[in-house]
């Protein structure tokens, strides 16, 4: 046999191969039929199923969220304005938004400093981080108030040491803000890490090969893929900093005018029967989870498209 005729039954053994697999192509179509549904349930079963959810979220999430601003309003436009414009409210509202914004920012630098060192680098103990960076999410929150006592209170560990010096961090802003971190420091890093792993190193190396140094590689590469990200984490942790009730409850004291942060403040309104004033407040912080929800959304199909 030539090297031509050699040559020509390969083509042709390659053609009937590349003819072999069309054919196996057409008889295996790779997609279902269009109109086939991927469920088999039956019509009465599935409006049944839609029904149900429905009504779950009506019974558990939109009757008491409505409650709430009917009752909020039950005595009128002035009663509900002069809840909120009450200085103690007044002061509530504004340590509230304060510790938020602090522990926001503490986590932002946190997160994308952990995301980066997680998904970056190769180094001893970093499953023993991941698992640290979840331990809030598994630890009651009146138990991390808890801590905070045992460290800086009286008794505590450093209470002594404190309390000569005249630093003052239990029942005070600090011991706040202190709390509200650690509650609230997963949600940054916990949005990043899966993200940033996804994304790989491939375009990092690109740039530092390029000459870039490490923060201009950050700023022009790094951040704008996270950025979608990096800001559902940021809402998140913000939520969930306003909404803190019970590590906050713990290490505050309850000083009106003070340390009462919006929670705190609800609480004390409803246990002395003040339940206008209550429910007034109560209805900004819903608001404020409503305009969470819809940020979310946008966040999570901005999210989704990115990936």
């Amino acid at each position: 046999m030539t090297l031509v005729d050699a040559t020509t039954n390969r083509e042709a053994g390659f053609g009937g191969a590349e003819e072999s697999s069309g054919r196996a192509e057409r008889s295996f179509p790779t997609q279902a039929p269009r109109g086939v549904r991927a469920n088999t349930e039956s019509l009465p079963l599935r409006i049944l199923l839609t029904l149900v959810a429905l009504g779950f979220l009506t019974l558990f999430i939109v009757v008491p969220l409505t409650a709430v601003f009917v009752q909020a309003f039950s005595k009128g436009w002035f009663a509900y304005f002069s809840a909120l414009t009450d200085p103690d409210a007044i002061s509530a509202i504004r340590l509230t938004i304060l510790v938020a914004a602090a522990s926001v920012a503490v986590n932002l630098f946190f997160g994308v400093i952990a995301a980066w060192t997680i998904t970056k680098y190769r180094f001893p103990g970093k499953t023993l981080l991941v698992t640290l960076i979840d331990l809030p999410f598994s630890i009651s929150p009146v138990v991390s108030g808890l801590v905070f006592v045992l460290l800086f209170g009286l008794q505590g560990f450093f209470g002594h040491w404190l309390q000569d010096n005249g630093i003052k961090i239990l029942f005070a802003f600090p011991a706040i803000l202190l709390a509200t971190i650690f509650v609230t420091f997963p949600f940054v890093a916990r949005e990043l890490i899966p993200l940033m792993q996804e994304q790989g190193t491939s375009e990092e190396e690109a740039a530092l090969s390029l000459g870039a140094t490490g923060f201009t590689t950050f700023l022009r590469v790094t951040l704008p893929n996270i950025k979608w990200g990096l800001l559902y984490g940021i809402l998140l942790c913000n939520a969930r900093a306003m909404g803190e009730f019970g590590a906050v409850s713990v290490v505050s004291g309850h000083i009106r005018g003070e340390t009462n942060t919006m929670p705190l403040h609800i609480e004390i309104l409803y246990n002395e029967y003040q339940l206008t004033a209550a429910f007034a407040v109560a209805s900004l912080l819903a608001l404020l989870a409503l305009v969470t929800l819809v940020l979310k959304g946008v966040l999570e199909s901005k999210l989704e498209r990115k990936r």
